[in-house]
């Protein structure tokens, strides 16, 4: 796994180690259950992966396809492993891509001091340059057939981290608390809900929704300007 960095030959080991082991999740069952029907009470899962595989178990399955066998320990061992495989897989995706995209968050989190039409240009394209992101792992994982529960959990995840270093630079970086910067960066983030608007939901998901803090902010630097201007205009 860790000779395989690029986000296509991860996404490809993601799907079908995760197709799998949602197979596994279907058909073992402890040693000693009724041979013909399924579990009426399965176990519970508790970590974050296994409640993923068991919802999607659910959706992509069809149980008249899968017939349960008794397992013992070695294949629950083995069942066990491949979920730390498939948790690895999901996390080098996600964490490439928000790499990537924190590289360019740091430069554009403040907006530029002139108006020169070429660094206006410069700054633009960076916030292109996380849609792009965005577009290239999209197709990655439809391309590689991912299970959307993992698409949207991994989109969820890096629209999370885009909305805690946006926050956390307007709370320690006075200077981007203005209103040309809060107009900057709404301008980005209007794109971003554009390519959630754009990708399909069953991919983007409620990504859009882990921006609320940084949009709240926002929206304030801009309102709160405006107030100022209309009551020195009145007064």
């Amino acid at each position: 796994m860790q000779k395989h960095e690029g986000n296509a030959d991860l996404a490809y080991w993601l799907s079908n180690s995760s197709s799998l082991l949602i197979i596994l999740q279907k058909s073992l069952k402890p040693a000693g259950s009724s041979g013909t029907t399924p579990l009426k009470r399965p176990q519970t899962q508790t970590s974050f992966l296994g409640r993923m595989v068991f919802r999607a178990s659910n959706i992509t399955v069809d149980m008249d396809l899968v017939r349960q066998v008794e397992a013992k320990y070695p294949a629950f061992l083995f069942k066990q492993q491949l979920t730390a495989f498939v948790e690895g897989l999901y996390g080098m995706i996600r964490d490439n891509v928000k790499r990537e995209i924190s590289s360019v968050l740091s430069l554009i989190i403040q907006a530029p001091r002139t108006a020169k039409a070429g660094l206006l240009t410069d700054q633009g394209s960076n916030w292109q340059a996380i849609v792009d992101h965005l577009n290239d792992l999209l197709k990655t994982l439809q391309e590689n057939c991912v299970p959307t529960i993992f698409a949207r959990k991994i989109f969820t995840q890096i629209f999370s981290s885009i909305n805690a270093q946006l926050f956390n630079s307007l709370l320690v970086r006075r200077e981007c608390c203005s209103f040309s910067n809060g107009e900057y960066v709404k301008q980005g983030l209007e794109e971003l809900e554009a390519w959630c608007t754009q990708s399909k939901p069953e991919y983007a998901g409620s990504a859009w929704d882990e921006l609320k803090h940084i949009c709240q902010a926002v929206g304030f630097l801009v309102c709160n300007f405006k107030l100022k201007h209309v009551h020195v205009i009145l007064y």
